[in-house]
C-alpha cells in the first residue's frame, strides 16, 4: 500500500540541493525517458532500454508514467488492466501489479479508466513515493514519462538520477526538446542531460543535429548534452517496428541498443569508481589530519 509524504514533490525536490540526487550506489539509478514532443518513439526506446538492462543481467522496474493512457502493455502485446488504479485506491498490493519477466518487471497504466480519471490523483506524487518505496529492490528504475513540459512530467523528470531526451529530426521535434531541456534547468536546476536520436535518415543528419543541440544547449543554457547515439530510420511498415526493435535480436535496431546501453552502463560505473576514489581520499586527508593532530 503506498504512504504518500505530506510535503509536494517541488518541497522534496528544493530540500535536495537544487534537485541533485543524493542516492548511494545501493539504490536504484532512476532514468526518466522523456521528450519535448510526442509521437518520436520515447515509449518504444523506454521498452526496449529496460528490456536491454534487463538481459544484461539487471534488475529492471519499468513505470509508464502515462497512467491513463499506458502504451507499454500495447507495445510489449500484454492484457491491458486496471491494476494502477486499484493500486492507487488501496485494493491491490505493489507486488501484485507487476508483470513479471525474469529480472524485467512492468508497472503498467490504465487506459481510459473512468475511476482513475475521476480520482484526480498527483501523479507525480505518486510516482515519487513508488520510486522512494522500491529503490532498494532494483537496480534500474526507468520512467516513461508522457511528452511535453506539463508540471507532472517536468517533477519526474528533475527527481530522477538521468534523462534520456529522445529527439527526431522532425523541426518541432528539436524544439520542443529544446523547451523541455531549458524549463528543466532554469526552474529544477538540471544541467545534464542524455539526448538519443531516433529515425535517423543518414549520418550528416545525425551530426548536423548533434551539433545544433549540444551548441545550443551549451550556449545558451550553460547545459551539457550527453549523446547516447542515433537509431536509423527503418524502412519496414510502421506497424513492424515494435515487433522488429523488441523481437528480432539480430536485427541492427536490436544491436544498436545494445550499443546505447553498455555506453551508459559504462559511462555510471565509472562515475561510480571515480565518486569511490574520492571519497577514500577525503577519508584518508581526515585520517592523516586526526593523526597529525594527537601527535
Amino acid at each position: 500500500m503506498l504512504s504518500f509524504k505530506k510535503s509536494s514533490p517541488s518541497d522534496w525536490l528544493a530540500s535536495q540541493n537544487k534537485y541533485q540526487s543524493k542516492k548511494t550506489s545501493l539504490k536504484a539509478k532512476t532514468i526518466s525517458v522523456t521528450a519535448g514532443k510526442g509521437g518520436v518513439g520515447k515509449t518504444s526506446v523506454a521498452v526496449k532500454m529496460a528490456k536491454v538492462l534487463a538481459d544484461s543481467g539487471y534488475k529492471v522496474l519499468l513505470l509508464d508514467c502515462d497512467t491513463n493512457l499506458s502504451n507499454t502493455v500495447v507495445k510489449l502485446g500484454l492484457p491491458i488492466t486496471n491494476y494502477f488504479y486499484e493500486l492507487v485506491s488501496a485494493q491491490r498490493e505493489f507486488e501484485d501489479c507487476l508483470h513479471r519477466d525474469g529480472h524485467f518487471h512492468l508497472l503498467s497504466g490504465c487506459n481510459g479508466s473512468i475511476d482513475l480519471f475521476n480520482k484526480n490523483l498527483e501523479i507525480d506524487k505518486i510516482i515519487i513515493d513508488i520510486l522512494v518505496n522500491h529503490e532498494h529492490d532494483y537496480d534500474y528504475i526507468i520512467l516513461d514519462c508522457p511528452a511535453g513540459i506539463t508540471k507532472e512530467t517536468l517533477t519526474l523528470n528533475a527527481y530522477s538520477d538521468y534523462r534520456f531526451v529522445v529527439v527526431t529530426p522532425d523541426k518541432s521535434s528539436v524544439t520542443d526538446s529544446y523547451s523541455l531541456i531549458k524549463i528543466l534547468n532554469k526552474e529544477f536546476g538540471v544541467n545534464q542531460n542524455h539526448l538519443l536520436i531516433n529515425r535517423v535518415s543518414s549520418e550528416p543528419q545525425y551530426q548536423r543535429l548533434v551539433k545544433t543541440l549540444s551548441e545550443t544547449v551549451e550556449t545558451f543554457l550553460k547545459c551539457r548534452l550527453h549523446i547516447l547515439g542515433g537509431v536509423k530510420n527503418e524502412e519496414s511498415p510502421v506497424d513492424q517496428f515494435d515487433t522488429i526493435l523488441l523481437h528480432k535480436e539480430n536485427s541492427s535496431l536490436h544491436k544498436n541498443f545494445v550499443k546505447f546501453v553498455k555506453k551508459f552502463t559504462d559511462e555510471i560505473e565509472g562515475e561510480a569508481i571515480v565518486a569511490r576514489a574520492q571519497l577514500a581520499s577525503r577519508k584518508t586527508k581526515r585520517l592523516e589530519h586526526e593523526v597529525h593532530f594527537t601527535a
